[in-house]
């Protein structure tokens, strides 16, 4: 069997040394694993297509089999590019790590983009259609930037299993995260063959 590329799909953000997918693709790198990614592209220019046509690129790069690893707005990045792709995605992407994805349906945090600067750049409405590939959710009980039962209705949309994270913020350096090993775990469930 070959093994699937992780294709690393950052949210909002601009590179962070700290984040635990910049440590996830370091140390993918350093065991020789097969990887790709998708640069982050932060908050500035929030165009959901450039992001999206991001993820198509970085997608037809691979050859072979893929497992997306995303997080934050990554995740709905991954639905609205699972909604629109012309690459064949059935059996070709093994499944998507999906971790604390926002909710951009509601206001967010100061700091954070309006629904409204969402709206005109193309995230709303956040796709609800079940995901052409197997994925896992992964959800924080104390999300600032979503209410777990939110989150879980989403997971339910996609047709993705939940994993309930317990309370880990928003899964970043801002909330005390950097390395997530778990990750890992969850890459390997997505990688075997079901």
């Amino acid at each position: 069997m070959i093994e699937p590329t992780c294709l690393i799909v950052p949210g909002l953000r601009d590179a962070v040394s700290g984040h635990w997918q910049t440590l996830l693709a370091a140390h993918l790198r350093r065991q020789g694993r097969p990887m790709a990614e998708m640069p982050p592209m932060g908050r500035d220019d929030l165009d959901c297509a450039a992001r999206v046509a991001a993820i198509e690129a970085a997608a037809r790069s691979v050859a072979g089999p893929l497992v997306i690893v995303a997080h934050s707005a990554g995740c709905l990045m991954v639905a609205h590019w699972a909604a629109t792709t012309t690459r064949e995605v059935h059996g070709a992407v093994h499944g998507a790590l999906l971790a604390v994805p926002p909710d951009f349906d509601t206001p967010m945090p100061a700091g954070y983009p309006t629904v409204a600067a969402l709206d005109r750049a193309g995230w709303l409405p956040v796709p609800r259609r079940r995901l052409p590939f197997r994925s896992i959710v992964a959800a924080s009980r104390n999300d600032p930037l979503a209410g777990f039962d939110t989150v879980a209705a989403l997971a339910r949309d996609w047709g993705a299993e939940l994993a309930d994270l317990g309370e880990v913020g928003h899964l970043n350096p801002a909330s005390g995260h950097g390395d997530w090993p778990q990750a890992e775990q969850f890459i390997a469930t997505l990688s075997a063959p079901h």
